[in-house]
């Protein structure tokens, strides 16, 4: 549809579109957050909640700190290197509660499936399920199925709802970033977002890159254990990768943010599907990394017991937290140059967990 505006003569004007949800807005980037402030939390009023959005939610009970988080899986392809949808939904549910430093307690599922569906692949995703919950060492006390009609699904799709307890003597949020943090990373980045491109499309790299999905509880617990309430904030850096993840905790807290660009690590082989695809890695997807924010009298205490856990041995050290430019990621270059890392704002990869 065009409109025509009358000082220009008869050049037609596009409507822009303003009132339709794009694909965009699961990226996990800019349209996401816009989605969310925009329509999702205003239309809660007063039942919102109450500062940033976080991972995960501490609602006090009886003066004991219950974590809750809870997030729907949609990757496709369902199966690819490293994981499947079901590894991935109690990973990812257990790292949003970890991201407030909470311990998994129990975790609910619900499958929507699509008529058609091949039992073998159901009785599959279950298992694995089971497998990485007893992994974690967390129950799935309760759950929910569906079945809808052909054609409203893309097959299945997976809800998890997950309850932890808080660790004494931490509280990390995204408002917690402080001026002179270190910013630690706990491990390569871009490997889950490379191979679910890789194995839907068949570009050839399937052999090279794995995602990344694991859990992160334990690896939090000896950071914690190590640094206690000096750990400031910690997030995931999932849709959207580091890129969404660090301007996520600038805004929240207030702060800028300084990363060195060299200090990334990205695997060779993800680097170079990036290269090819044209890909940021920054901006790329992970299922089993963590950014963690920590006071500088204890940064070198927790990076230490990051690389004492099998999940951080490569932690490194990739920036510092300051206060000029509040709200604003900057990376600096290993040509010594500045330049501004900013959150995705289209669809980089749709349907990625």
């Amino acid at each position: 549809m065009t409109t025509v505006d009358p000082l220009a003569g008869s050049c037609p004007v596009p409507l822009a579109e303003t009132e339709r949800v794009l694909l965009g807005h699961g990226s996990g980037g800019q349209l996401s957050a816009d989605l969310i402030a925009g329509v999702l939390v205003p239309a809660l009023g007063s039942a919102a909640p109450p500062g940033a959005l976080e991972d995960a939610a501490v609602v006090p009970v009886d003066g004991v700190d219950v974590v809750l988080s809870t997030d729907a899986y949609v990757v496709s392809p369902l199966f690819f290197p490293g994981g499947d949808i079901g590894a991935l939904a109690v990973h990812g549910t257990v790292n949003d509660l970890a991201m407030r430093a909470a311990v998994p307690v129990a975790l609910s599922v619900a499958y929507v499936v699509e008529e058609g569906f091949p039992l073998a692949d159901l009785r599959r995703v279950a298992a694995s399920v089971g497998e990485a919950a007893r992994a974690v060492g967390v129950p799935v006390v309760t759950g929910d199925t569906k079945v809808v009609g052909r054609g409203a699904a893309d097959g299945l799709f997976v809800v998890t709802t997950g309850v932890g307890r808080r660790l004494a003597g931490a509280a990390p949020s995204a408002t917690g970033a402080a001026p002179g943090d270190a910013v630690l990373l706990s491990g390569p980045i871009g490997s889950h977002g490379t191979t679910i491109l890789c194995a839907r499309e068949g570009l050839g790299f399937e052999a090279d890159i794995r995602s990344d999905t694991q859990p992160l509880h334990r690896l939090v617990q000896a950071m914690v254990d190590a640094g206690g309430d000096a750990v400031h904030a910690l997030r995931d850096p999932t849709r959207g990768g580091i890129a969404s993840a660090l301007n996520e905790i600038a805004a929240s807290s207030g702060v800028g943010i300084e990363i060195d660009e060299q200090a990334l690590p990205v695997p060779a082989a993800v680097h170079a599907a990036c290269e090819i695809l044209g890909l940021d890695p920054a901006q790329v997807a992970n299922e089993g990394c963590l950014v963690a924010f920590v006071a500088p009298r204890e940064a070198d205490a927790v990076l230490a017991a990051m690389r004492a856990r099998p999940e951080g041995r490569s932690a490194v050290r990739i920036g510092t937290v300051h206060r000029d430019e509040p709200g604003r990621v900057v990376v600096r270059t290993a040509v010594g140059s500045r330049r501004v890392l900013d959150m995705l704002v289209g669809e980089q990869l749709p349907r990625i967990c």
